[in-house]
């Protein structure tokens, strides 16, 4: 029996999974989650085979909890879910340890199958993303979001998305002083100079 434990923040989503989930003979929903505080403690608490995480979560990220995670748990397979698109989230996500990334309007067999392939030691990825990842294999070029840490890339999601300073650190449980001092560090790395720069970049590069 292949034990799932879901993390969503909404409540009909969850149930969806574990509809889909509960279908299959094989596999059993033991857990379930709806911020990234209450997701370390069930998955603390309850022996499970993977974890089905959504990226956007309130009270942390989906990005805060995989990071602990893999910490706590370094062999716990992770299916990262999200409504982002993979040039955003995906390739960094699979970098910090996830073992795959499946978007939100995936079909209900492709997250029965990205929930078998990751049980058995596999990676899950689409086809576009595969071929992404051998390109970047194949040249050494980064591209500037990529050299941020998760936090910095965060700021940057957020702030290309239109969120004051203080919006954004209610979101992430911060106080407005340090997302400031993200900010100064986003741009530093990025060599810009205004939240419009950050926004024009994020939306050539599809982030947000």
């Amino acid at each position: 029996m292949i034990r799932v434990i879901i993390v969503d923040d909404h409540p009909v989503v969850r149930r969806g999974l574990k509809q889909i989930i509960a279908a299959e003979r094989e596999m059993q929903v033991v857990g379930e989650a709806e911020n990234a505080g209450e997701a370390i403690r069930v998955i603390r608490q309850t022996a499970c085979d993977a974890v089905v995480l959504d990226i956007t979560l309130p009270n942390g990220s989906g990005l805060d909890v995989l990071n602990k995670l893999k910490s706590e748990h370094p062999n716990l397979p992770i299916l990262i879910m999200s409504i982002h698109e993979e040039e955003q989230y995906a390739v960094r996500v699979l970098k910090a340890g996830a073992s795959g990334y499946l978007m939100k309007n995936s079909i209900p067999e492709e997250l029965i199958k990205a929930i078998r392939k990751i049980t058995s030691g596999g990676k899950y990825i689409s086809p576009s993303l595969a071929e992404r990842l051998a390109s970047e294999f194949a040249s050494p070029e980064t591209s500037l979001h990529e050299k941020l840490s998760d936090r910095e890339f965060q700021i940057l999601c957020l702030i290309a998305s239109g969120k004051s300073l203080k919006e954004i650190g209610e979101t992430l449980c911060i106080s407005d002083k340090t997302v400031s001092t993200y900010r100064s560090r986003v741009l530093e790395k990025m060599k810009m100079s205004t939240n419009a720069d950050l926004t024009r970049y994020a939306l050539e590069h599809h982030l947000v």
